[in-house]
């Protein structure tokens, strides 16, 4: 039997830096290589399926900034 490496699960933190990334503009296959994930994880995360209130918090840091 094949043993498959697990992908990585995104943090609330890594969420809020996913926000971050496509608040610059930046794609989604971009962003999901750099976590070791697949697209579907960074729109699950944009659209709220994942980590809810991480968009929210993007925000947040970004005005306190």
């Amino acid at each position: 039997m094949c043993k498959r490496n697990r992908s990585h699960r995104l943090t609330f933190e890594e969420a809020v830096d996913v926000h971050s990334r496509l608040l610059d503009g930046e794609i989604y296959s971009r962003i999901a290589a750099s976590y070791d994930v697949n697209q579907g994880r960074i729109a699950d995360v944009k659209f709220g399926r994942l980590h809810p209130g991480s968009y929210e918090e993007a925000l947040r840091r970004r005005r306190a900034a």
